[in-house]
Order: structure tokens, then sequence, then C-alpha cells
């Protein structure tokens, strides 16, 4: 198979939400991959160094700001990065939140703090930029989902809520933009250790459980989605859509501990 199929040199990538975790890996293995970068925060200022990294390997980077949670932002975020790239071929929909708690201690608040970023706030985004992918026939949109959109946690309603619509949104954006050369995909990553879930890392029991449920025995390394993320925005995938792919270690297979298995 030609290396061609994964090169994107030439194209303009947007990510939502780069100020720290998946987000910069995600920019960073685009950007390997040929990608010119346009990136985003609610506060621009914590992007500087990301650009600068950005621009280091050989790449144009942009920072803008952004919060999904406004329309406004959105469309003025949009108009920005046009009139910085001309262009958007990738769009990333990473920006996201969480908040834990029991499904009786969850506030209306905490609800649509989770909803209206996760979910809201990725299909005005989406529906913003797909815009502009339209009169040139050609896009490739990646929602980032998780796991838990095909599968449920205690103490995570809201969150497994957003991450569930993601995955049934990506399938109605892909019938609904398909016919204009865009396709539009879900990748779901497992258990990885970011910035919103280290405090749950902290525990060496719960981590050794988690290890145990997940067939590849190890929670994720960031990198572990590279792979992914470059085959979604690339030619390679240019067949693909409405689809989520899950890069979880086998965890979704339904994996039990080796103590209860033995049992069974």
């Amino acid at each position: 198979m030609s290396e061609d199929l994964f090169d994107l040199s030439g194209q303009v990538a947007l990510i939502t939400g780069t100020s720290r975790g998946l987000g910069q890996y995600f920019g960073r293995a685009l950007a390997r991959a040929g990608a010119d970068l346009i990136i985003t925060s609610r506060k621009r200022e914590t992007l500087a160094d990301f650009e600068a990294e950005v621009k280091a390997l050989g790449r144009r980077a942009v920072s803008l700001e952004l919060d999904v949670r406004d329309h406004r932002s959105i469309q003025r975020m949009a108009e920005e990065a046009r009139a910085a790239f001309g262009q958007i071929h990738i769009l990333v929909n990473n920006a996201g939140c969480n908040v834990r708690k029991p499904a009786l201690e969850v506030s209306w608040d905490d609800w649509n703090l989770v909803l209206d970023t996760n979910l809201r706030g990725s299909f005005f985004v989406a529906q913003t930029i797909a815009r502009g992918m339209i009169p040139h026939r050609y896009g490739r949109i990646i929602n980032i989902g998780s796991v838990t959109s095909v599968a449920g946690y205690a103490g995570l309603g809201p969150y497994t809520a957003s991450r569930g619509g993601i995955r049934q949104l990506t399938m109605s954006l892909a019938d609904d933009w398909g016919p204009h050369g865009i396709t539009v995909n879900c990748l779901a990553p497992g258990w990885f250790k970011t910035a919103q879930n280290r405090v749950m890392y902290e525990d060496a029991d719960w981590v050794e459980y988690l290890k145990e449920r997940i067939p590849l025995k190890r929670p994720g390394a960031p990198n572990d989605l590279d792979g992914a993320i470059v085959f979604l925005a690339s030619e390679a995938s240019r067949y693909v859509t409405g689809q989520t792919l899950l890069v979880d270690g086998g965890i979704s297979t339904g994996a039990m501990r080796a103590t209860v298995a033995k049992r069974a």
C-alpha cells in the first residue's frame, strides 16, 4: 500500500480543545503527517507553547479562541480560521469536559455543562465548518467519542449520554454530508490518563482492576491514538464514514476480571 494514502501535506486541520491532553497528541500526529494546524482553546494564551511546537515541526499553525458553548464564538472562530488558511480539510471535534458524580447527585447545571460542551458544541462546530467544506466537495470530520459511546459506567451519567450521542450524531451527519464528499467518523478512545481523570490513576488498586479488564493488560498511552487519527483524516479512509473506531485495548469486548472468568 502506498504511504501517500496517509500523507496530509497541503491540508489544514482544525482541532478543538488543544490547550492540553489528547487534543495536543492529535495535533502532533496530524502535523507529523504533513498537515498545517488551527488550534483552539477558550483561553488563547494557553496555546502559545503548543503553537511554537507545531511550527518547530515545520508546519504552519495559528491559535484561535473558541468556547464551544457559545454559538457566536464558534462562528467567529470559523471566520478567523478561513481568513488565516482558506480551506479547512479536517476537523477534529475534541473539546470536552466531564462531571463525575453518582446519578442522584447530578445537578441541572452539571448536566447542561457536559451535554452543551460535548454534544451540542460538537454539532454546531461541525455544522459551521461543514458549510465551508461543502463547496469544495471534500472534508474529514472526526468526532471524539469514548468507550462510553458504547458502554455505560456508574458515576458518568451525563458524560456517557453525551458520548453515546456523539456516536449517533456521527452516523446522522455521515448520511447528511456524504453526498458532498465529506466523511464523518467517531474516534472512541478507551481508558487513557488525561488531566480530567488523573486522580483515578493515583489509586493503584483501581489501575490494577482496570488492567485486568483490558485484554492488552494496560491503559492506553496517548501515542496509541496516532495511527487512528491519521487514518481517519487521510485518503486511506476515503470509503469509511459513519463509523465508530474504538481504540481501547479491547475493553469493549466485555472482558471480566480473571477471578470472575475462572469461576464462569
